[in-house]
């Protein structure tokens, strides 16, 4: 009996330090493997991080350089269409050279052997503003007279027994009045207009024949030479909060 119990002793006592040994064995062959596992998970998330970190702020300075070529495009748009509308106003009010179709007239002296007294043919302003007139009524946009553009501050009245316009004489004959039209059908109504027109009859009187030439696809108008002076004009006061 006394053997046996040693035996179970001795036994009892193996189990437990080989279970022991199984123990420590089973901890030295398998290390903590969630930490390290956790470790490659957290690199992995922050270079995802910093990946799209980097694609923000190439986005977002990508955007920016769109922003400032939009910018830098609506300047220049905004400034294109100031200087157009510039040029258009300096072109309506006559500050500008226009070439375009249009049609020539040329005042000149009627052959003094059709000339039944010998009297000096003078070119009354009267006569040249119902011209005007007329051209103006059939499509004329810009018009010259003698070298002078008529623009709608234009003058022309006698001084001295002598006709001048922009305060400049009419007396070398012939005298050219260029007209621009609109095209060129404008410029064939027009000139249809004119070869029939009263105006252009009336200036027998003054010892002077209007000859209406065919019409012209490049006629040339000279830009106004002197300053264009405004009088009695006030800048507007804006109402308070800028209104």
């Amino acid at each position: 009996m006394v053997g046996n119990k040693k035996v179970m002793s001795f036994t009892l006592i193996l189990m437990i330090i080989g279970f022991m040994l199984a123990i420590q064995f089973h901890s030295v062959k398998q290390p903590e493997v969630r930490d390290t596992r956790d470790t490659w998970q957290l690199r992995e998330d922050l270079k995802k991080e910093m990946e799209l970190q980097s694609n923000l702020i190439k986005e977002i300075r990508s955007n920016e350089t769109k922003i400032s070529e939009y910018e830098h495009s609506r300047k220049q748009g905004r400034e294109q269409t100031l200087r157009k509308t510039l040029e258009e106003l300096k072109e309506e009010a006559g500050l500008t050279e226009v070439t375009g179709p249009g049609v020539k007239l040329v005042i000149s002296r009627i052959d003094e052997a059709l000339v039944l007294e010998n009297v000096e043919a003078t070119l009354s302003p009267d006569l040249l503003r119902r011209l005007l007139n007329e051209l103006n009524m059939y499509g004329a946009k810009h018009v010259s007279i003698g070298g002078q553009r008529v623009i709608n501050t234009t003058v022309i009245r006698e001084i001295a027994g002598e006709a001048k316009i922009n305060g400049r004489s009419l007396r070398a004959f012939p005298l050219e009045v260029l007209v621009v039209t609109e095209d060129f059908q404008s410029a064939k109504e027009l000139y249809n207009r004119m070869i029939v027109s009263k105006a252009v009859e009336e200036f027998f009187i003054d010892n002077l024949q209007v000859k209406v030439q065919q019409p012209e696809m490049k006629i040339s108008v000279p830009a106004y030479e002197d300053a264009i002076r405004i009088r009695n004009i006030e800048s507007v006061k804006a109402d308070k909060g800028g209104s």
